[in-house]
């Protein structure tokens, strides 16, 4: 199946999860916030599985004033 993640997109097995995405891609666990379709998915949903054409949006937390 494929997911688009940060607008690349990615062939993934069928039932891939966010965090399994995640490590695929060799991406951190922490600091970041993942959107599905425009929606932020909380870290206690990132095992639920992907659709086939997901947009996945990783977003890496800064700090500022």
């Amino acid at each position: 199946m494929n997911v688009t993640v940060n607008g690349k997109r990615h062939d993934v097995p069928e039932g891939c999860t966010a965090g399994e995405l995640m490590d695929r891609l060799e991406l951190p666990r922490t600091g970041v916030a993942i959107a599905v379709d425009g929606a932020v998915l909380p870290k206690a949903r990132w095992a639920s599985a992907l659709a086939d054409g997901a947009a996945v949006e990783v977003l890496t937390a800064v700090q500022g004033g």
